[in-house]
């Protein structure tokens, strides 16, 4: 029983931030928030949305206005 626990709590899963490389501003942003068409973002890593399956969706709408995104793996515990 005690094993187990311990198992659960080391247990961690990857994953994904959507990192935007702006050419017009040197601080990297972070997708906050996706909406119809509209995608908000934000400096801080700990605030921005922590994807799934939206990942690649933000990916492929951020490169269609001209932004260099990138996905960054994050470890959360399970």
């Amino acid at each position: 029983m005690a094993n187990q626990d311990l198992e659960k709590r080391n247990m961690t899963v990857t994953k994904f931030l959507v990192k935007v490389n702006r050419a017009t501003t040197r601080v990297p942003a972070y997708v906050l928030k996706m909406g119809d068409g509209a995608i908000q973002t934000t400096s801080s890593r700990k605030l921005a949305l922590i994807m799934g399956k939206f990942a690649a969706d933000a990916i492929v709408s951020l490169r269609k206005r001209g932004s260099e995104p990138e996905m960054l793996p994050v470890r959360v515990p399970a």
